[in-house]
């Protein structure tokens, strides 16, 4: 599982199994939800639809087209009738280019209302090779950690075209990656319009950031409930790009996690010392809300715990860095320097 748009490989295993035990749909790294407006802890606030935003609804490719993989290897993409994503990030971009309609299968962490009704060709996170080629895709989009490595062999045994796309890791990467899956798809001139878009919408977004006063610690923490599984986020997990955007100091990489996650101890997250805690609303829901959050053994002594100040984001979106990641960052602002939630 890519670290960005979703969470890192020291996770993988405990993403899978929380996803086996909990019967859920899958994650952006971790799991799905609805859209990054419907976060905050409880606010009873009405979830918007969980959709993309097409820049287009006319794309048309202009193949072939030869780029270059992030694992090394040139690929010519000849056709783009029938493509499969395999990440929910990818599906995103795919769509949001205005190619929605040739799209043929998604990968359980594509949840947005287009891709709903694909046929899911992953389990867990294990790429089904022979579900894939079962529906003749002319070319394939994967993640550098998209796998396992037999699958991903298999497919281009069979001679179709895929392309592994570099991770996300921060804000910076959103352009390059839109431009990326556009190349390989033949649809430069809809990437340099989206790029354009959301750039824009990213830079607006920030400019709505409070000025002076005191930064909030934020906590990124990825829990779920259902497999015991509770990391504090560091450095690397690919939120700290996303909390520095928003005007909010990353908690776990200002108190020195150089990694991406480490486990959740009372020690740890008194060093971090968060005013707020960041998590997926699917990890919210699966520790029994913001109650059953600020009760957890380490979580209960913090300042964010005390005073309640949780913010959450849907797992679909909060590490995608991509089309609508100003959505998420608008969230962020307003739930890091608001008031405590779920009161």
């Amino acid at each position: 599982m890519p670290r960005t748009p979703r969470i890192s490989r020291t996770l993988v295993a405990a993403a899978a199994l929380a996803i086996a035990l909990a019967g859920c749909g899958g994650t952006s790294g971790a799991d799905s939800g609805d859209a990054a407006g419907s976060a905050g802890g409880g606010t009873g606030r009405e979830a918007p639809a969980d959709r993309v935003e097409p820049i287009t609804d006319k794309a048309v490719p202009k193949l072939p087209a030869r780029v270059r993989s992030a694992d090394g290897r040139d690929v010519t993409v000849a056709a783009a009738d029938r493509i499969v994503p395999l990440s929910g990030s990818v599906s995103e971009l795919v769509f949001s280019l205005g190619l929605g309609g040739r799209v043929v299968a998604r990968d359980v962490t594509a949840t947005f209302e287009q891709a709903s009704d694909l046929p899911v060709v992953t389990q867990a996170h294990d790429v089904s090779a022979e579900s894939v080629l079962s529906l003749e895709p002319d070319v394939v989009l994967a993640e550098e950690t998209t796998g396992p490595a037999e699958a991903i062999d298999q497919i281009r045994a069979a001679g179709v075209p895929l392309v592994v796309l570099d991770p996300a890791q921060d804000l910076d990467d959103v352009g390059s990656r839109i431009d990326a899956v556009a190349a390989a798809l033949g649809v430069a001139g809809e990437g340099a319009k989206l790029r354009e878009r959301t750039e824009e919408r990213i830079g607006a977004a920030r400019r709505d950031i409070p000025s002076g006063g005191e930064k909030p610690r934020v906590a990124f923490l990825y829990v779920r409930g259902s497999a015991s599984v509770y990391m504090l986020g560091g450095a690397r997990s690919g939120a700290a790009s996303l909390i520095e955007a928003a005007g909010g100091v990353d908690a776990g990489k200002e108190s020195g996690l150089d990694k991406d996650f480490t486990p959740i101890t009372s020690e740890a997250l008194a060093k971090a010392a968060p005013d707020v805690l960041l998590v997926m609303t699917k990890g919210l829901e699966s520790v029994g809300g913001v109650d059953g959050l600020v009760q957890l053994p380490g979580v209960a002594q913090t300042p964010a715990a005390m005073d309640r100040r949780i913010a959450s984001v849907d797992d679909g979106v909060l590490l995608n860095y991509g089309p609508r990641t100003d959505a998420v960052l608008r969230s962020l602002v307003a739930q890091i320097h608001g008031p405590g939630e779920g009161r």
